[in-house]
């Protein structure tokens, strides 16, 4: 009876080491190793208010993953277009009132961002159609971006580095302070 107790603790540690290993990232010719930024680096400038107002904005955004689209939704109750989910996230996160339309967010009066030098919160815009922006996201970090797609999709995560994204971006914006 006695052994049981000892093997346990040494079973446990195996196993956590195992479940370790198996989170450790693809190696080969398929690897992907981007930039971190956003959440992962050193945002010791970064001011407390934004990291505050960026933390909600992300957990909001991030929650939201799997809403329905909707052209011209701005509820999770009804579903999403990309504008929409923007002006919903902002209003109950941040208490920031954006406009509601691609086209007037684009225009707001905000800081441009560097793509290399991105926060979580950032605005991100693109111009899938060619021409003038007709899409925009909430930027979470690592690379990664929450939108709206398109009808029949629902709200989901993207990477800002497949070639897809990395054609259409446009440029990106910090409306948070």
């Amino acid at each position: 009876m006695p052994v049981k107790y000892v093997l346990r603790p040494v079973f446990i540690a195996s196993a956590l080491l195992l479940a370790a290993c198996a989170n450790s990232p693809e190696v080969g010719k398929h690897a992907y190793n981007p930039e971190v930024t956003g959440l992962g680096y050193d945002d010791s400038n970064v001011p407390s208010s934004l990291k505050a107002a960026a933390n909600d904005v992300l957990f909001q955004a991030i929650s939201l993953v799997g809403t329905p689209y909707r052209y011209g939704g701005n509820s999770p109750d009804t579903g999403f277009d990309c504008s929409g989910l923007i002006t919903f996230v902002f209003q109950s996160s941040a208490g920031l009132k954006l406009p509601r339309s691609t086209r007037e967010l684009i225009d707001i009066e905000a800081p441009g961002i560097d793509k290399d030098r991105l926060y979580p919160g950032d605005l991100v815009y693109f111009n899938p159609a060619g021409g003038r922006v007709s899409h925009i996201g909430i930027y979470v970090g690592e690379r990664r971006f929450v939108h709206a797609p398109a009808t029949g999709g629902t709200v989901r995560m993207d990477n800002l580095d497949t070639p897809y994204w990395q054609k259409h971006y446009v440029g990106a914006k910090r409306v948070l302070e």
